[in-house]
């Protein structure tokens, strides 16, 4: 691929809005398109805000009828905001598109960045981002829930906003659950990329809470923060995502997707 460019929107104090943010991947979008700058990948945090994919349930969003705002990027419903780093990656694509693979893309730089932090990640099958894997399901903790009688295990509606704070995605880890550290979500148009991922890393993960993250009832949500018990800031993150993704990125071959 092309040289990879990185355009730093705002972090901290600068954070940028979602819809701002929004309208700025729009016009990159087009611009790339007619192929006036190169690949290009905005970087910034957001103010708080719940936003859903094409796919989300009416069941996952907030129960208090907090606003979402609706996307048009693949996935369910995700929180954005301070601690989290958001990266959107405008790239050109060969066609038929591949966006199994450009996903794939993705992970590799993410996990990569995770690795450099000294923290092991990995690949869930059937679940887009990247994760920490949980303990057996034999050796996690017994307590406020057991295997015979994990509601989850057999409830398709089950709903951990209403079970106490025990079934809450932000304890997962408490859990040994798997978790969720970093979430990917994109829409590919003109066979140009758009959307992309959002890794944690020193957010306030309660307000996952509130939701069903990404749809998944049965696991939860981390950040490098937590799992290496030590304050890794978005600002920390920057410069190691920038070089993996660089490396991902632009050595990759992406062939049209087979038809």
């Amino acid at each position: 691929m092309t040289d990879l460019h990185f355009v730093h929107l705002g972090f901290g104090a600068d954070a940028v809005e979602y819809q701002e943010a929004w309208q700025e991947q729009r016009r990159v979008h087009a611009a790339r398109f007619e192929d006036e700058i190169p690949d290009t990948c905005l970087l910034l945090e957001h103010p708080p805000v719940y936003t859903a994919g094409r796919r989300t349930a009416d069941n996952e969003r907030p129960l208090d009828g907090t606003p979402v705002v609706d996307v048009d990027r693949g996935g369910k419903i995700t929180w954005h905001g301070p601690g989290q780093l958001v990266g959107y990656p405008i790239l050109k694509l060969p066609r038929p598109v591949d966006v199994v693979a450009h996903v794939r893309r993705l992970e590799d730089a993410l996990i990569l960045t995770c690795a450099e932090f000294g923290l092991e990640t990995t690949r869930i099958e059937g679940r887009s981002g990247v994760w920490v894997l949980g303990d057996p399901v034999e050796q996690r903790p017994a307590g406020g829930l057991t295997l015979d009688f994990d509601p989850r295990l057999a409830d398709d509606e089950f709903d951990p906003r209403l079970n106490g704070p025990e079934y809450a995605p932000s304890n997962a880890g408490q859990r040994r659950e798997d978790r969720k550290l970093a979430a990917i979500g994109i829409r590919v148009a003109k066979g140009v990329t758009m959307h992309g991922f959002a890794i944690n890393c020193d957010p306030d993960n309660t307000w996952f809470d509130r939701i069903v993250p990404c749809g998944i009832r049965d696991a939860g949500v981390t950040s490098l923060s937590n799992e290496l018990g030590r304050d890794i800031s978005v600002t920390d993150v920057v410069p190691v995502i920038e070089k993996h993704l660089r490396a991902v990125l632009e050595t990759a071959e992406p062939l049209p997707r087979a038809v």
